[in-house]
């Protein structure tokens, strides 16, 4: 099957270049980068998607890398086969984890996709009609989703646990255990760097105690040209994408 990364990309560029030239995004991803590294703690309040410079810094570099790293994963799991009836992205941004695992597994799935941002939410839709996917984003979170979920859909959370609060996060784990016990894999996609996720250690030893998998992630990558420039521009090296995930299978025969 043709990749459809080349043109879904080619495709955003055009989008976000419509209003913005490449120096203006450019900048706004030297201050969003620096977000991410030096003041992780105002992510949460929204200071990713602050100003129309940043959304499209988002959307035209940090999305795409997400998009490529999340499908490499799936790949290594092995998480599209049997092919998921339905995926539940929780903290979906714009939308991008959730389209790689569903178009990794042939397009298969019903993507159902949960954000605070309604900018995100606007974008993911665009996404997903771009990449010919079936899904539905609404606002919402992801303990709220879980508590409505009657059907074994599989159940996504990348780049999401660590900027949620400790006590949202203390909520979240044993939920996400028990759906994995009625039959939903769980896939948690996070940075490699250790640094910040001071709740990974308990989620891990949490997951490999049902039988799951914690692996840390290296993938060389041969990036287009304005994510080539865009990296270079801010200070980065995408070369290679690190990515570390704890996966669930589903524990119940239920569902397969």
């Amino acid at each position: 099957m043709e990749d459809p990364f080349p043109a879904w990309f080619a495709a955003l560029e055009a989008r976000h270049r419509q209003s913005l030239t490449f120096a203006e995004i450019r900048r706004s991803l030297q201050s969003l980068s620096s977000l991410y590294v030096e003041r992780r703690d105002r992510l949460g309040a929204g200071s990713v998607f602050e100003g129309a410079g940043k959304r499209a810094a988002f959307a035209l570099f940090y999305a795409p890398l997400h998009f490529l790293l999340v499908r490499e994963i799936v790949r290594k799991l092995g998480a599209a086969e049997p092919a998921p009836r339905a995926i539940l992205d929780l903290g979906c941004g714009t939308g991008v984890a959730g389209a790689a695992w569903a178009l990794e597994a042939g397009n298969a799935a019903t993507i159902e996709g949960r954000d605070r941002s309604g900018w995100a939410l606007q974008e993911a839709r665009w996404n997903a009609a771009r990449l010919s996917l079936r899904a539905r984003f609404v606002t919402g979170d992801g303990a709220g989703a879980l508590s409505q979920k009657s059907d074994p859909s599989d159940i996504l959370l990348a780049f999401v646990v660590n900027e949620l609060p400790a006590p949202a996060r203390e909520e979240l784990l044993p939920r996400l255990l028990s759906a994995a016990k009625a039959g939903s894999r769980v896939l948690v996609v996070e940075p490699l760097a250790r640094r910040q996720l001071t709740w990974w250690d308990e989620w891990e030893a949490r997951v490999l105690a049902l039988g799951g998998r914690a692996d840390e992630w290296r993938f060389p990558v041969a990036l287009p040209p304005t994510l080539r420039l865009l990296d270079k521009a801010a200070g980065l090296d995408h070369r290679t994408l690190t990515g570390r995930s704890l996966y669930l299978p589903a524990l119940s025969s239920g569902k397969r």
